[in-house]
């Protein structure tokens, strides 16, 4: 393949509608899909983008069919929450040809090992899978049809499975997404996912005010405190434990935080993840939720710190505080994530030891 020209856009939240929206004010053939027709509905005349991009796009095709939507394109890009993986990935599997190009626009924490397992149960052929740490914009819908896109997420780190595809994959993504840099591998990205570093703490230590208010108030402005800010340096530590022990590479939080253009560097320099916080012009008008029904327990605690935890397992490495919030969020919600997440049998990597992981995914 010389060049991705024709995108297939799985997903139409904020995320897949900016990454549509952008694509097609480049000059892309964009189509969306949406498992929903009530969404799709709100989207037939088309995506006004606000903020650093202005316009009004017009994708070739706005579908519920999926096999419509993927048909004969290049790119097949999953804008999807991770507990959607599997499903999308056992859809797939009999619809995409050989070599197709798969990215998941996010991974999170080990998208990619899950898609690849499931898709292959399924039947599917050989693909070419990438995934990034997060979305490929800074982004909130602001209306059914209109998506503000604040900006690019900057240094976005990416990789391939396996990983000695990432210089071929990032080569043919570049001219799409220029913000994409290369990562180690899979478990870089994976380890990479700062949601799970603070959404838990942020949602389940606010639970009553979350509650009483249905999330009438700011999530990074007013709900990290410092008390909050503190559990987040925690969580973050054995985070980078975990990294250590498969010899990665990756920056601490309030590094990665203010290298993606999330904050200052006045706050970078402080190391402090409050002020870092209180110092985040992009994330200063996002609210919280409105409920603990919601992606930031159920994806960055299921996908998010359950894998990592379990990959801390493999590598004997004691992680506290992530294990608290797993069990926090159990108990909240009512159900046990250690079940429903993202354990190494659901990733392929069921009794393996750090080797044997670093071999798998290389």
């Amino acid at each position: 393949m010389a060049e991705i020209r024709k995108i297939a856009v799985l997903g139409a939240g904020h995320g897949g509608c900016a990454a549509a929206g952008v694509l097609c004010l480049k000059g892309y053939e964009v189509r969306i899909h949406s498992r929903s027709g009530e969404r799709i509905d709100c989207l037939r005349q088309g995506i006004t983008l606000r903020s650093s991009y202005e316009g009004k796009a017009t994708p070739s095709l706005i579908t519920t069919r999926l096999e419509e939507a993927v048909q004969g394109v290049d790119l097949v890009m999953l804008v999807v929450p991770s507990v959607a993986h599997g499903s999308y990935a056992r859809a797939l599997a009999p619809l995409l040809g050989r070599n197709q190009v798969v990215f998941l626009n996010p991974g999170h924490t080990g998208g990619g090992l899950h898609f690849a397992v499931e898709f292959k149960r399924a039947g599917g052929s050989e693909i070419r899978l990438c995934e990034t740490t997060t979305l490929t914009f800074i982004c909130r819908m602001q209306g059914p049809a209109t998506v503000g896109v604040y900006r690019e997420t900057k240094n976005l780190r990416f990789a391939a499975l396996p990983s000695s595809r990432t210089s071929e994959l990032l080569a043919l993504l570049k001219p799409l997404f220029p913000n994409l840099t290369a990562a180690e591998s899979v478990l870089e990205t994976g380890f990479m996912n700062i949601n799970a570093v603070i959404h838990p703490p942020g949602v389940l230590m606010n639970t009553g005010w979350t509650e009483f208010s249905q999330g009438e108030f700011l999530f990074y402005k007013e709900a990290i405190t410092p008390s909050v800010a503190r559990v987040i340096e925690a969580v973050d530590r054995e985070r980078l434990a975990v990294c250590r022990q498969f010899e990665l590479r990756v920056p601490a939080f309030i590094e990665y935080f203010s290298e993606a253009g999330l904050t200052s560097e006045q706050a970078r320099q402080s190391r402090s993840v409050y002020r870092a916080m209180q110092e985040s012009e992009p994330n200063k008008t996002i609210k919280a939720p409105p409920s603990l029904d919601h992606r930031y327990v159920h994806e960055d605690v299921g996908y998010g710190l359950v894998p990592m935890t379990e990959l801390a397992k493999a590598a004997s490495v004691r992680t506290p505080t992530m294990d608290s919030l797993i069990t926090l969020a159990s108990l909240a919600l009512g159900r046990d994530y250690r079940q429903t997440g993202l354990i190494l049998a659901k990733m392929g990597l069921s009794g393996k030891s750090v080797e044997q992981i670093l071999s798998a995914i290389q």
